[in-house]
């Protein structure tokens, strides 16, 4: 994509933000199983970690998606570009069908107004991320500084 940046200065900050996210995406996977543990796996009652709604299969879904988040940060190439865009798109999917649901038994996870609400801002850094963490050769980050004239 040519409005993509390509060696953007800030990159090693992106992916620093990238690999925070992930973390707390574990952690917070990690401390929602501990609280959830011992009941149902979609369980909807009043469990929460770190202030937001979880239940067993939402706090495993967090450790899985941190996890590839945090993989993809530490083998970089390009691969925590899409690792990220996909993983934000994903979440943020996610997070508007939990809103969607919030308040009937398809509340598969248990959200609560601010899981919802952390999940988004979430998704929303780790696209930015994404979009601003890709590194090309020269020539590409040439060809990216002239489309971007262009446009």
């Amino acid at each position: 994509m040519a409005h993509t940046p390509v060696n953007h200065p800030a990159r090693p900050i992106y992916r620093a933000i990238g690999g925070l996210i992930g973390l707390y995406l574990v952690v917070f996977g990690l401390l929602g199983f501990f609280a959830s543990s011992g009941g149902p796996f979609f369980g909807q009652g009043d469990t929460q970690a770190l202030g937001q709604g979880t239940n067993l299969g939402f706090s495993l879904f967090s450790i899985v998606i941190g996890a590839i988040v945090l993989a993809g940060t530490a083998i970089g190439r390009n691969l925590d570009v899409l690792i990220n865009q996909w993983s934000a798109y994903l979440i943020m999917v996610v997070s508007l069908a939990g809103l969607a649901f919030l308040r009937t038994e398809a509340n598969i996870f248990n959200f609560s107004v601010s899981t919802v609400v952390v999940l988004m801002l979430l998704s929303l850094m780790l696209l930015m991320a994404g979009m601003y963490g890709k590194v090309g050769s020269d020539d590409e980050h040439e060809a990216w500084q002239k489309a971007r004239l262009v446009l």
